[in-house]
C-alpha cells in the first residue's frame, strides 16, 4: 500500500510539473507562433536554463536546512573576474581551477561566518555580498575583464551540456551516496532531533555553504564563458543573480516528495526561463517583467508551503 502512495505522489508530481512546463509553452507559443517555441528556441532556452540549474543545485543544500545566500551572485561576478585573469595567462586549466577554488572559498567564508555569529543566514550573505562586490569593484577597477576566445567551450554546446551534466552527477551523488545529503536532510526535517541524534549540524551547515559555493563556481564558469566578458557589480546589483538559482531551489522543495530535486531544478530553471524569453517575445516592458517574475516567485512558495503543510498533515 505504502509503495503504491508513493508511486501515485511521484506520478502526479511528474505530471503536474510537466504541466507546468507545457501550459507555460501553449501560452507563449498561441500569442506569439512565430517567435516562440521552435526547436531552436527550446535548445536555446535549455542552454540558459543550465546555468542557473547549476547553481541551484548547490543552493539547494542550504535551502533544504531553511537558510538561505545571497551572496551567490557576488560569488559568480568575484569568482569569474579571478578565472578571467588567470585563465588568460596560463589556460583551461587555471580558468577552471582558480574559478572553482574561489567560489568554494567563499562558500567556506559564508559557512564559517553563519555558524560563528550565529544571525540570521540573509543577513550574514547580504553582508558578505557587500563586501565581495567591493572586492570585485576593486580588482576590476570599473573595466570588463574579457575572456580568451581560445576558451569559450564551455559557452555553447556540447560542452555546456556536457559540463552541466557532470555537475548535476555530483550534485545527485551528494545527495543520493554520501553522509553529507542524508545530514543534510536530517537536519532540514528537525535541526533539534538531527542533534540529539548525534549529528554535527555546524559542521554540515559549513559544508553546506562550500557546496553552494563550489556549485556557484561552475555557473561562474559558465556564465563566463557564455558571454566572454565579466564586469564588477556594485550597489548589491549582483542579487538579482541569485533569485533564478534560488527559484529552482522552490521547484525543488515544491516537489521533493515526489521527483528528484535535481529534476525539478533543471525543469524549473527551464520554466522561468520559457517565461523570461516570452514576456520578451511579447513585448512587455522590463517594469512589467519583473512584476511576473515576482508573482511566479510567490506561487512557488505558496505552493511550497502548502506541499510541506500537507506531508505534515499526513
Amino acid at each position: 500500500m505504502e509503495k503504491k502512495m508513493r508511486m501515485d505522489r511521484r506520478a502526479r508530481g511528474a505530471v503536474t510539473l510537466l504541466g507546468s512546463c507545457l501550459a507555460v509553452y501553449l501560452i507563449f507559443k498561441i500569442i506569439r507562433p512565430n517567435n516562440f517555441g521552435s526547436l531552436s528556441n527550446l535548445f536555446s532556452y535549455l542552454q540558459q536554463a543550465l546555468m542557473p540549474a547549476v547553481a541551484g543545485c548547490g543552493l539547494y543544500f542550504i535551502v533544504i536546512m531553511g537558510l538561505f545566500d545571497f551572496s551567490i551572485g557576488a560569488n559568480i561576478v568575484l569568482s569569474a573576474l579571478i578565472g578571467v585573469i588567470v585563465g588568460n595567462k596560463i589556460g583551461y586549466v587555471g580558468f577552471v581551477i582558480s574559478i572553482v577554488a574561489v567560489a568554494s572559498l567563499l562558500g567556506l567564508i559564508n559557512g564559517i561566518v553563519y555558524v560563528k555569529c550565529r544571525i540570521p543566514s540573509i543577513i550574514v550573505t547580504i553582508g558578505l555580498m557587500i563586501i565581495y562586490e567591493c572586492l570585485g569593484a576593486l580588482l576590476a577597477s570599473g573595466s570588463v575583464f574579457t575572456l580568451s576566445k581560445d576558451l569559450g567551450a564551455f559557452g555553447h554546446a556540447p560542452m555546456n551540456i556536457i559540463f552541466s551534466l557532470i555537475a548535476f552527477a555530483i550534485a545527485y551523488y551528494f545527495l543520493k551516496c554520501t553522509k553529507i545529503g542524508i545530514y543534510t536532510y536530517a537536519i532540514g526535517s528537525n535541526e533539534k532531533s538531527a542533534e540529539n541524534m548525534g549529528i554535527n549540524v555546524k559542521k554540515y551547515k559549513v559544508i553546506a555553504f562550500v557546496l553552494a559555493g563550489f556549485f556557484a563556481g561552475l555557473m561562474s564558469i559558465l556564465t563566463v564563458s557564455y558571454g566572454n566578458a565579466m564586469s564588477p557589480s556594485t550597489n548589491m546589483a549582483s542579487m538579482s543573480r541569485s533569485f533564478t538559482p534560488l527559484m529552482g531551489c522552490f521547484f525543488a522543495l515544491a516537489f521533493k516528495n515526489s521527483i528528484n530535486p535535481i529534476i525539478s531544478i533543471i525543469a524549473g530553471e527551464f520554466i522561468i526561463t520559457m517565461i523570461m524569453s516570452g514576456l520578451i517575445v511579447v513585448g512587455v516592458p522590463s517594469t512589467l517583467q519583473n512584476l511576473v517574475i515576482g508573482v511566479t516567485l510567490i506561487i512557488i512558495i505558496l505552493l511550497t508551503c502548502r506541499v510541506e503543510r500537507d506531508a505534515v498533515v499526513k
